[in-house]
């Protein structure tokens, strides 16, 4: 069922009217709603409404609530992604997938090996921002994440916002994620940064630079992966590892 963002200042008792032009451009002009169908509608405050559709104008429609539940498609665990950038397609793809997958930010940072200009990435920021956004209503996420300026590996190991890093590094061969993760205790209210290098792998000086720091560096198996699936069999472990436990 469609999906869509409202703020509680447009509830009044069991009313919901949806005026954000790119919602109602979205429903109407191309779902092409009609009244008497049915959508889900979430608020700042997780709370989900499935309405049905009373009245639609030229710049709204009225919603009546049919329904109302506690929205709880979020992860439980603080995780974010820092990804080295990559090539346009694949890093689009990047943005999709980590947002489905239920990461709350990520880092766009610039490795040795990046193939991306700097300046080229602070242009994308905000188009990663927006696709990231999409996905989060295709997925029906109750919450939107955040991709941050661009950074750069040594920032990354620095910085104490985070509590636990992890460096997924593809020739490591004496710790494994899994390791890792079954080490890792009292994880809630966390925040766990996911570390992924470009296409070519980190620099024998970024790797230096792992070795030095306080973050955990683990392999994803036996086989070298393309950083996007990477980004995927990393997630996907974690969130299998340390969701709800």
């Amino acid at each position: 069922m469609p999906h869509f963002f409202v703020s509680t200042n447009d509830i009044n008792s069991d009313t919901i009217r949806v005026s954000d032009k790119e919602n109602f451009h979205h429903i109407v002009k191309v779902l092409r709603a009609k009244v008497g169908e049915k959508l889900i509608l979430v608020d700042e405050n997780r709370i989900q409404y499935k309405v049905v559709i009373e009245n639609i104008d030229n710049n709204s429609l009225t919603t009546k609530v049919i329904e109302t539940s506690k929205a709880n498609h979020s992860l439980d665990i603080n995780l974010y992604l820092a990804q080295s950038v990559l090539k346009t397609d694949a890093q689009n793809f990047v943005m999709q997938k980590a947002t489905e997958l239920g990461v709350k930010g990520v880092i766009p940072f610039v490795s040795d090996n990046c193939v991306i200009k700097s300046s080229v990435i602070d242009v994308k920021i905000s188009k990663w921002q927006k696709i990231a956004n999409e996905a989060v209503k295709q997925c029906e996420r109750t919450d939107f994440p955040k991709v941050f300026s661009r950074s750069d590996l040594k920032s990354l190991l620095k910085n104490d916002e985070y509590d636990i890093k992890i460096a997924c590094v593809e020739r490591e061969d004496k710790y494994t994620l899994k390791d890792c993760l079954r080490s890792l205790k009292d994880i809630k209210n966390k925040k766990i940064l996911v570390i992924i290098g470009p296409e070519g792998g980190f620099s024998a000086s970024e790797i230096k630079m792992l070795e030095d720091s306080c973050v955990y560096r683990v392999s994803l198996g036996k086989m070298i992966l393309r950083a996007e699936t990477a980004v995927i069999s990393a997630l996907s472990n974690i969130i299998y590892e340390l969701e709800n436990d």
